[in-house]
């Protein structure tokens, strides 16, 4: 049993969590310990691996970033909080915890909008994606979100106090600020509904497009006198970007086959004359590598290109409704806190739920990235290569010793 003085303003000693606290320091080791690992592997696989360093993984790595912050540098303190039920870091520590825990999610909320305009910007308008998503953009974007961040949350910084309910610090729940309400509206509200709003758009995208190149397929089909006559079926889609390049790729591919094909006839024909002049296209061979392989490699690539693009959405889509799910307990639980008197033990564990937003990431990126896959591996490889090399020698010292 804690000790704990109940009058402390610093102690969230209560029978009623004296023995949920060590699922609590276990919860949080674990997502000290794994997100703290996964974070790192991200960064350092986007640093070695030339396949990764792409724009938009550059928006995933910000995320890793503020993720990073929080469970390698804020999770171990609240660990040592429900270890012992009480803030044993001081009153500054505190408000500056406060500060950047606030900070973590408000980068990790406007990251993840960031990431879902993006998607839609580049299947809607690749144009508009080549000019705000450059180099020097994606700089700016990712140096706005650590600025607005630190604007939104800095100037209520004396509000920033110890929260028995959660034994961390947070905001001053009884003074109802207006300023904090209206912050995390716009957060947790307006900033995660707009997120979904454009994962929506992407899908209705996605999906007319899915539905344009299946016209052009059955056209394809029932005629074969003119292919070029089929190519306004991806127009129907309003796809300007990745989606409606397996359309227009088919089209071509099918075009420069044929094309090729006549080339190739007429170049036979020639030969077997022996009337070089008598058509325009025997005086060049066509050689074999320009038949129907290069239409097939690109119709292949085109398609490559979205699968690519709907893997990566649905990655993308996947880390916003962990994010949501971590989350929407915990708030929906401070809104019914008005009108009901949840036991402490709920709190905490609503709480501890949105610990795992900052562990779980680099999990999913592993699971449903076949190149961050392969990347982590990699890490992993080298990491335990000197340790399996001493292994090796060890084994080798008791052979030869015995």
């Amino acid at each position: 049993m804690n000790n704990t003085n109940p009058t402390d303003p610093f102690s969230c000693d209560d029978p009623s969590v004296v023995s949920y606290r060590y699922f609590a320091v276990f919860w949080g080791c674990v997502v000290t310990i794994i997100g703290t690992v996964g974070n790192i592997m991200t960064i350092l696989a986007f640093a070695s691996d030339p396949r990764l360093r792409t724009r938009f993984n550059v928006l995933i790595i910000n995320l890793a970033a503020a993720d990073l912050l929080y469970c390698t540098i804020l999770q171990p303190i609240s660990v040592d909080s429900y270890l012992h039920l009480r803030w044993r870091s001081g009153q500054l520590w505190c408000k500056l915890f406060g500060l950047l825990l606030f900070l973590s999610n408000s980068i990790s909320i406007i990251t993840l909008c960031l990431v879902a305009v993006s998607r839609y910007v580049l299947v809607a308008r690749r144009a508009v994606f080549d000019r705000v998503f450059s180099n020097l953009g994606l700089f700016l974007l990712l140096l706005s979100t650590w600025i607005l961040g630190l604007a939104s949350f800095a100037p209520v910084w004396s509000l920033y106090v110890f929260v028995p309910q959660v034994c961390t610090c947070s905001f001053d729940r009884s003074k109802g600020h207006p300023y904090i309400t209206t912050l995390l509206f716009s957060y947790f509200f307006l900033g995660l509904g707009c997120v979904g709003v454009f994962y929506m758009l992407i899908y209705r995208r996605v999906k007319t497009a899915s539905k344009a190149l299946l016209r052009y397929r059955i056209r394809r089909r029932t005629s074969r006198r003119n292919p070029f006559t089929t190519g306004q079926a991806t127009d129907d889609s309003g796809v300007e970007s990745t989606m409606n390049q397996s359309c227009s790729g088919e089209i071509s591919s099918q075009a420069d086959t044929a094309q090729n094909k006549d080339e190739v006839k007429s170049s036979q024909s020639a030969q077997h004359t022996d009337a070089p002049n008598h058509n325009p296209t025997s005086k060049s061979i066509v050689p074999k590598s320009f038949s129907t392989t290069p239409a097939t490699s690109d119709h292949t690539k085109s398609s490559g290109d979205d699968g690519e693009f709907k893997r990566v959405t649905r990655m993308c889509l996947t880390v916003f409704l962990c994010f949501v799910c971590c989350f929407v307990p915990f708030i929906l639980l401070n809104i019914a806190e008005k009108h009901i008197h949840a036991p402490r033990v709920l709190h905490m564990f609503c709480a501890n739920l949105t610990w795992l937003n900052s562990c779980i990431n680099p999990v999913l990126y592993a699971v449903m990235n076949r190149q961050f896959r392969q990347a982590y591996h990699l890490l992993l490889s080298r990491a335990a290569t000197p340790f399996t090399r001493l292994w090796a020698q060890c084994r080798a010292q008791r052979s030869r010793l015995s």
